[in-house]
């Protein structure tokens, strides 16, 4: 509901929960329909089946520019959210929220499997997620909205990275007990990551590929960009690199915007 909300303000036309059977219709429309209309959809829908969906994508697709657009989230941040609002899950009948959590990832993997766009909403603020969602979807093509963004090797690569930037050769604070349970948001942790020699001609190279770039993606029509840093635990080093180049973007003039996905975790996650 936030995303088509988002989506809404950008001059969509947003429909939520259209059954199915009308879904071919709709976006088939006419001359006097939206020129920009945005459907969701989720184990909710009246008469769900990821196969017709893909039906109806696959033809779509054929007549011009259609972007399937997939959230998902961790299963523990899932779990908390529906004991919060104390809200049913869609496949309540199922014996616990475990098993249908499961079983909806199983539903959905079909069509996760065909997304053009996959936001991991897990560590997600609402702020983020409307400017990932205005970056991409925004009828302003005229700029370029980059996001930088920090994360842990061990749960997979950002599936929207354009540029992906390996900081695991850096010496690492989490063996340093006293730096442990900061973060790279920590002055001591930051000052212990500039200590290593290979740091700061990193750096150099990083805004030496940048800064030609960027200017070629704009005039290309690109609007959104991903820059992603990852490092083992998406607490130390991914997440001082994702923030001194976002700052050194906005002091280069570029929309930028610092997202971390795995800062938000309670506990240091485990090393290799």
């Amino acid at each position: 509901m936030s995303c088509l909300k988002v989506l809404e303000d950008l001059g969509y036309e947003a429909v939520d929960n259209l059954p199915v059977n009308l879904l071919g219709r709709v976006v088939r429309g006419d001359e006097s329909g939206p020129d920009r209309l945005a459907i969701g959809h989720d184990s909710r829908t009246r008469g769900f089946a990821p196969a017709r969906l893909l039906a109806v994508l696959a033809e779509t697709r054929a007549r011009g520019e259609t972007c399937l657009l997939f959230l998902e989230c961790d299963d523990e941040v899932l779990r908390r959210r529906f004991t919060e609002t104390r809200r049913r899950h869609p496949l309540a009948d199922m014996p616990g929220v475990v098993d249908a959590l499961a079983a909806e990832r199983e539903l959905m993997a079909p069509l996760k499997a065909a997304a053009d766009m996959l936001i991991d909403t897990s560590d997600l603020s609402l702020p983020d997620l409307r400017r990932l969602l205005t970056g991409r979807f925004s009828a302003d093509q005229g700029r370029l909205s980059i996001a930088v963004v920090s994360f842990a090797y061990r749960d997979g690569l950002p599936r929207e990275a354009d540029l992906v930037l390996d900081v695991r050769f850096l010496d690492n604070p989490h063996y340093v007990d006293a730096l442990r349970p900061g973060t790279g948001r920590d002055l001591p942790v930051q000052e212990h990551i500039r200590t290593d020699p290979a740091f700061a001609p990193f750096v150099a190279d990083v805004q030496r590929l940048l800064l030609p770039l960027l200017p070629r993606y704009r005039s290309e029509g690109k609007s959104y960009l991903t820059i992603a840093f990852g490092c083992s635990g998406g607490r130390h080093r991914s997440v001082f690199l994702a923030e001194l180049v976002g700052q050194w973007l906005r002091e280069c003039g570029w929309e930028a915007t610092t997202v971390h996905r795995n800062l938000s975790r309670t506990t240091p996650p485990a090393q290799l």
